[in-house]
């Protein structure tokens, strides 16, 4: 199992996205053991929403695609609306 994830910075008002297969330690991670990442500079980071895929190839290519669209408001979407995410899923679904 692997994640996709969205963490949020309220000190910074920033959103960052990622994919990992251990949240629990990546979020360690940026919050706390990386001293020179993108991350790092925006602490503390909240996880505002984890999305399950089924490998870290399909994580990949949705974090890819989200990160392509540079939309704040569609991560809001994604935050907020289960329906945006089960259309996200359902678009790499298939992705092969």
């Amino acid at each position: 199992m692997h994640y996709l994830y969205i963490l949020y910075s309220p000190n910074h008002d920033k959103y960052y996205v990622g994919q990992t297969p251990d949240l629990e330690t990546r979020l360690l991670f940026h919050n706390q053991l990386s001293k020179t990442s993108f991350t790092s500079r925006y602490r503390p980071w909240v996880l505002k929403r984890a999305i399950e895929v089924a490998d870290a190839r399909t994580a990949v290519k949705m974090e890819r695609y989200i990160k392509g669209r540079k939309s704040r408001t569609y991560l809001e979407t994604l935050i907020a609306e289960d329906k945006a995410v089960a259309k996200l899923k359902k678009r790499f679904s298939s992705a092969g």
